[in-house]
């Protein structure tokens, strides 16, 4: 019994002292060190290569479309454009809003 309540002081005061240090951690700073990689895929899919993929997702549907004899894939390519043109201006308003 005597070495229970040890294990179980000792394991307290260890929570103790990671709680403690745990305020020094760093984890809210802005993460600068991926800036570089989100500034590239923000170029791609707003360049070329995002206006590529819409298109062809597009005609990819339209394609498939016609060979269902069915509207739907084509309106599913269209969507997809469509997200692939608007929704990383959204994600990025969302991200820097302040409230």
């Amino acid at each position: 019994m005597n070495k229970t309540r040890n294990t179980a002081a000792i394991s307290t005061t260890l929570a103790i002292v990671l709680t403690l240090a745990a305020g020094s951690a760093l984890a809210g700073t802005t993460g600068t060190e991926f800036q570089t990689m989100y500034t590239t895929l923000l170029n791609w899919v707003n360049g070329y290569l995002g206006k590529s993929i819409a298109i062809a997702a597009f005609i990819l549907g339209a394609g498939i479309g016609i060979a269902r004899s069915s509207p739907i894939p084509a309106l599913a390519g269209v969507v997809f454009a469509l997200f692939m043109v608007y929704v990383p201006t959204i994600i990025d308003s969302i991200m820097t809003a302040v409230v």
